[in-house]
């Protein structure tokens, strides 16, 4: 058992690093290629607040729709398990991260920029993220929730002018959620 564990992490490890590259070598040809200026990345006091509240309250409204929504914690559940399940609790800092990072950079620096930076361009990019999340219709409750998390995420970046505060949003949202998922998975057992 332990054997499979350590093989279903060291896959889902080396899945998680790949598509951040792949996502990030997108991002990068199409911004190079489109000659897209991105939103730059600045380092603020109060935008690193900003974020780290906005992080918190979606965590905190995903958190209650999980709780009181059979459905949605249904697609959760048979979403994250797979990945969470075998993961080391350090290991949830690079769920966060890579993710985190290479996703926005595609969506809220090249597609938001590539399509205008206006609430269409938020609109289209978070409609594009949702679908990508969507492994089975059945689990269309959590695609809708990532949709709607992304449109979060598109509004901060159009909001601040500032591509940390949807990066930041989205690390502390993945890690959040996935540590308490799977400290809730733990008292279960």
């Amino acid at each position: 058992m332990q054997d499979s564990n350590n093989i279903a992490r060291s896959k889902i490890l080396v899945i998680i690093a790949i598509s951040a590259v792949v996502l990030m070598t997108i991002a990068k040809i199409w911004q190079l290629l489109g000659e897209i200026t991105i939103l730059p990345v600045i380092w603020k006091i109060s935008d690193i607040g900003l974020s780290v509240t906005i992080a918190i309250t979606v965590v905190a409204l995903s958190s209650l729709l999980y709780s009181v929504w059979t459905g949605y914690r249904q697609s959760v559940d048979t979403y994250v398990e797979t990945i969470i399940e075998p993961l080391l609790w350090w290991d949830l800092i690079w769920l966060g991260l890579l993710p985190g990072l290479s996703e926005e950079l595609l969506f809220r620096g090249v597609i938001l920029s590539a399509f205008g930076q206006d609430i269409m361009a938020v609109i289209f990019s978070s409609l594009v993220f949702g679908i990508l999340h969507l492994r089975a219709l059945q689990y269309w409750s959590y695609a809708l929730m990532v949709t709607l998390v992304s449109l979060i995420l598109g509004y901060s970046a159009l909001v601040t002018g500032n591509l940390l505060v949807p990066i930041l949003i989205h690390i502390l949202i993945n890690f959040l959620s996935c540590s308490l998922w799977k400290y809730n998975r733990l008292k279960l057992i």
